[in-house]
Order: C-alpha cells, then structure tokens, then sequence
C-alpha cells in the first residue's frame, strides 16, 4: 500500500508525545510522530500526513532556523523552534528572578536570536518602579525594556512583535497568559478547543502553543518555569553569550581563563574599569557551572 504523501504545515502545539500540526491550508491535525528519534517543538515546520478525520502522522521534519530548549545533565526541554525573538516577561509584583532573566538572554545570545524584556503589571506603581531601576542594567546594555499593563494597555508591545516569530518565556506569576490572551484574543478559545480534542484538560500554562497575529507574526506562549538549564552550553559560550564580555575575551593572561578567579583575567579588569557590571559577571560565574566542557556542547540548531 502507498503511503500518502505528507502536507506541509507547523506544529502549533506540542503535548508530550502529541502534536496539533496547522497545515498550509488552514486544516489542523492531532499528531503522533513517525520517528522514534528526538521530540518536536512548536514552531517546527513538518510533512504530516492524514490517517483519518482530524488524525495525522508526522513523517519528516524540516531543518529548524532555530530551536530555544532548556536542558540539565540527563535531560532537555524543548520550548520553541523557528522564532526570530525572545520575549522575556518580568513584573515587579511577584518579584522576578534576575538569574532566570539572565539565563533567558543567555539562550537568546547563543541562538542568535532578538530578545527584549517585558516589564507586566505597570499598574503596581512602586513595585514597577524597583523593577524598572534593576532592569536599567540590561537597558545600558542594549536590550529593549518595555513596560504595560497587559490588562489594560497591550499597543506598547505590538511594535516589537510585528513581523517576528516570538516566543514568551519566564516564571510563573508575571502574568504571561495574560500577555498572550491580550495580544491573541482568541487564544484562551483555541487552548480549550485543543485541550478537550486532546483529552488532557489543560490550561496555557502547561504546554507551548503558536498563535497567529498575522501573515507575518506569530507568538508561542509558553509554560512559566522556576528554572533555565543551560548545560547544553560549553564554557566558551556561555562567555560568548554575554555580549558585554566579548571585547575582553582573548585578553586573559591565560588562554584558559575561566573568568572565575583567575589572576589577569580581562572580563574582572573590566569590572574594575567600569565598563562591566559586576552584577553580571557574578550571574555569569553562577551559571558557569552548568556549562558542560570545551567541545562537547550540543549545536545551537
């Protein structure tokens, strides 16, 4: 028997070992994957082909532009294929985590990929105040710092997502879905439809999920985390994935210099000028850890 040929389309959610694929002509598939090897992301571009109403398998997948996936020593968590951007969603209230949003911008710089941070929640005056004085940090290093109220006002965002494939990610409480639902208003609709198709009852918040905003812009929400593995980073990377560090890189007095306490290290003599903080350097040592040795890091795609 002749197997059907695949149509194209993109994984447009990812359910553990299920897929929803959006074909190019607008039909949705719930999907299991032919091959045994590697998992799916949302936003992968795939053939799938039809097994019955509604049903599909996915027979091959395309090369990925991107993939932005957390990772321990024994494991990885996929969370986005093929975005251009990295939204990373801070709020004063509950307080955010300076090391997660460092970790995030980390994974954008390694992939290559835009990042700017959304500060949620402006209504909460003073908090968004302390918040926004952290984050002049990561304004004076360059990254956009866009301040809403997601509740009231999302216009301010939507300059930034036009034309991008997106990916949100931060912690759980800075009112992500609230972004999500605000720039798609169809998308608490669409999640639930996908979830009783599905048979798992679940909400935004427990699986990645590509929403449209236009022919050109798309948005993949996906669910808060406490944590940002980077081990799939060597160490050269991770120094490399702090844009700042790069001028000092090679001028160590040791080629090895880990940049931890070495004597002469180039990335220390820039804090003592002043043109490193020293609050990212000490981020940057707390994350080294995690990086895996010189030549063994899994490749950016």
């Amino acid at each position: 028997m002749t197997r059907p040929a695949g149509s194209a389309g993109q994984v447009i959610a990812a359910f553990g070992r299920g897929y929803l694929v959006e074909l190019d002509n607008g039909a949705i598939l719930e999907c299991v994957n032919r091959g045994k090897k590697g998992g799916l992301a949302c936003g992968d571009r795939v053939a799938a082909a039809r097994t019955g109403p509604g049903q599909g398998v996915i027979e091959a997948t395309a090369p990925r532009g991107s993939l932005v996936y957390r990772s321990d020593p024994y494991r990885e968590k996929l969370i986005a294929a093929n975005v251009t951007q990295v939204v990373v969603v801070v709020a004063g209230w509950p307080p955010f985590s300076e090391e997660l949003l460092n970790r995030c911008l980390a994974a954008a710089e390694w992939q290559e990929l835009r990042a700017l941070i959304l500060l949620n929640k402006s209504d909460l005056e003073e908090e968004t105040r302390r918040a926004s004085a952290a984050l002049d940090l990561y304004r004076n290093l360059g990254y956009a710092v866009i301040p809403l109220c997601a509740k009231r006002d999302i216009t301010p965002i939507l300059p930034h997502l036009a034309g991008q494939s997106s990916v949100l990610v931060g912690q759980s409480g800075m009112g992500k879905s609230t972004v999500v639902n605000a720039v798609a208003p169809g998308a608490q609709a669409a999640t639930g439809e996908i979830s009783m198709a599905l048979g798992t009852g679940r909400h935004t918040t427990t699986h990645a999920r590509l929403y449209r905003l236009d022919s050109r812009t798309s948005v993949i929400d996906s669910p808060g985390m406490q944590e940002f593995g980077l081990h799939h980073l060597t160490e050269q990377d991770m120094a490399q994935a702090f844009p700042e560090f790069r001028p000092f890189l090679g001028h160590c007095r040791f080629n090895d210099c880990r940049h931890m306490t070495e004597p002469g290290c180039a990335i220390a003599g820039g804090v003592a000028a002043g043109a490193v903080s020293a609050r990212r350097l000490g981020f940057y040592r707390a994350m080294l850890p995690m990086a895996t040795k010189a030549g063994i890091g899994r490749s950016r795609k």
